[in-house]
């Protein structure tokens, strides 16, 4: 996207292709291809060259080559760095490159001179997506109850190509119900086909699964509801949705960049409310927990070796942001390993012992919504509010958060305007004073 913005500012001849262009299993090609790129480059110049892809060219040079061998990537590596920033090095040229992979590239490639000047695109924050959602709705014809900044809220983590895939699916979902403008369900029906995959609701599930479904979902719910620092749920459903997923809870995560250990724990306990409360209501334990074991051990292994989240391993990280790809070398001993095994299994245990007993405290509420998600399949906040009561805990949402700010900010700039105003003179036009006639005067005096 910044590329294509370059190409329309710069008004210079702009050369566009990927690196895998320069990729060829015959000696000398890439190379030469890169020099022939310059030779035109130099002859249109000033001229921009812009290169997609880069890491299939500049990965670093002597990872995983073998003794004596010769290659063709490291030779058009060779000749592009001679190119950007050799002995004979003309002015005119500019090169951009993009990357999904900056940590993969060989160190010369992004020295000064060539690529000094490496910025990084992180996904858009709420602002950024209530931003992009205004452009990519211009062109819908929408109802009035449309909220980009509602939407904005609704969809942490999306990219821009995401927003304009969940756009494009509200028109494709309100065409098929022949509706003349996109209402919010629409939307919202988009998010959560972009999210879980396509729903399918022919899909054959016996009776007995889809209890076990409705309970599952229902003890992430609950245990959600009552956790303090638990993100706040959106909606449940025991809709089958892509490959594998036959329910889901979605929520509202805080857009934020520190996490503490009780946040941590609290989103622990709320994955592990669906293996809870299957085994609180039927005595027995099913495969669907699958995702939710698997994101448990992950946090509790990166609150242990990552993090110094623990009290016997202490404030230690075995975390290397220079690692290779392929490691195989652990920074610790094995009794380490052991230690560090245990404490995971330690909180994991602990985690789960304290969602059921939640669940056990709050099995009314866990039988309420399970009974209605049968019934209904899908429930929302505004459902939950009304079967088991307001959460306990309020905590300003993203979206409150951002609407409350923006009001704020919209506030401080009218009371700037109107003080401005008050402090101007107010400069009134005087009505026009007429000659006065010598003749008429008094005797005596004379004109001034």
């Amino acid at each position: 996207m910044l590329a294509k913005a370059v190409a329309g500012e710069a008004a210079v001849p702009f050369f566009t292709l990927s690196g895998s262009d320069f990729v060829e299993m015959f000696v000398g090609v890439g190379a030469a291809r890169v020099r022939d790129l310059f030779k035109q480059a130099k002859e249109k110049a000033p001229c921009i060259v812009f290169i997609d892809e880069i890491d299939a060219i500049g990965r670093s040079r002597g990872k995983g080559q073998m003794p004596g061998s010769n290659d063709e990537r490291e030779n058009t590596l060779n000749s592009l760095l001679v190119e950007m920033d050799g002995f004979a090095t003309d002015s005119g040229v500019i090169i951009l490159a993009a990357t999904n992979r900056p940590d993969v590239l060989d160190s010369a490639l992004l020295r000064p001179g060539r690529f000094d000047r490496q910025i990084g695109i992180d996904k858009p924050d709420i602002v950024g997506r209530n931003q992009i959602f205004k452009v990519h709705l211009k062109p819908l014809k929408l109802s009035k109850d449309i909220d980009s900044k509602k939407l904005a809220s609704q969809t942490p983590g999306f990219a821009g190509a995401e927003i304009a895939n969940v756009c494009n699916e509200a028109a494709l979902i309100a065409a098929r119900k022949d509706k003349k403008a996109i209402e919010m369900i629409d939307f919202q029906d988009a998010i959560d086909r972009v999210i879980g995959g396509l729903e399918k609701k022919n899909k054959i599930i016996s009776p007995d699964e889809k209890k076990i479904v409705a309970y599952h979902e229902a003890g992430h719910a609950v245990a959600g509801w009552f956790l303090e620092h638990a993100d706040p749920l959106v909606k449940v459903s025991i809709v089958p949705r892509g490959l594998a997923a036959l329910g889901y809870a979605q929520y509202l995560p805080k857009e934020q960049f520190l996490y503490q250990t009780e946040q941590l724990i609290d989103d622990m306990c709320m994955a592990l409310g669906g293996r809870a409360a299957e085994e609180i209501i039927f005595g027995k334990i099913s495969t669907g927990a699958l995702s939710d074991l698997e994101r448990v051990t992950q946090v509790a292994y990166n609150m242990v070796s990552i993090y110094g989240m623990n009290d016997k391993i202490g404030n230690v990280s075995f975390y290397s942001s220079k690692q290779q790809e392929y490691n195989f070398n652990k920074p610790y001993s094995e009794a380490t390993a052991q230690i560090i095994d245990e404490e995971v299994k330690r909180i994991i245990t602990e985690a789960y012992q304290r969602t059921v007993g939640l669940l056990k405290h709050r099995k009314n509420e866990l039988e309420i919504l399970a009974k209605e998600l049968l019934e209904k399949e899908i429930l929302y906040q505004t459902d939950l509010e009304k079967l088991i009561g307001k959460r306990p805990f309020k905590h300003e949402t993203t979206y409150e958060a951002f609407v409350n700010k923006q009001n704020e900010q919209d506030r401080l700039d009218l009371e700037k305007e109107l003080v401005k105003e008050r402090d101007v003179p107010q400069v009134t036009d005087a009505p026009p004073v007429a000659d006065e006639d010598p003749a008429s005067m008094p005797t005596g005096s004379e004109p001034t």
